[in-house]
């Protein structure tokens, strides 16, 4: 089965600046964190307050989805960073 994204939750931590969400393989979550550097690349103009991030998250979700795909490689690893 390849990796799956079910469930649409994301979450925003202002102290380590990122906003996570996850993925499923099989019955393994696999946690993929995004920087807000790169939100903000892919969001020019973007506001520094969890509203504003994870708007842009939401508006670039299927992308981040695309990025987080080829990320996954299987195996042990269950934490991925898109930076």
């Amino acid at each position: 089965m390849a990796l799956q994204f079910p469930n649409p939750s994301r979450s925003y931590d202002a102290g380590r600046h990122c906003v996570s969400f996850w993925g499923y393989d099989n019955s393994r979550e696999i946690t993929f964190v995004v920087d807000d550097a790169m939100l903000k690349n892919l969001q020019p103009g973007v506001g520094n307050d969890e509203r504003s991030i994870l708007g842009a998250f939401d508006v670039c979700r299927e992308k981040l989805l695309e990025i987080a795909r080829k990320l996954y490689v299987g195996g042990l690893q269950n934490r991925y960073s898109i930076l």
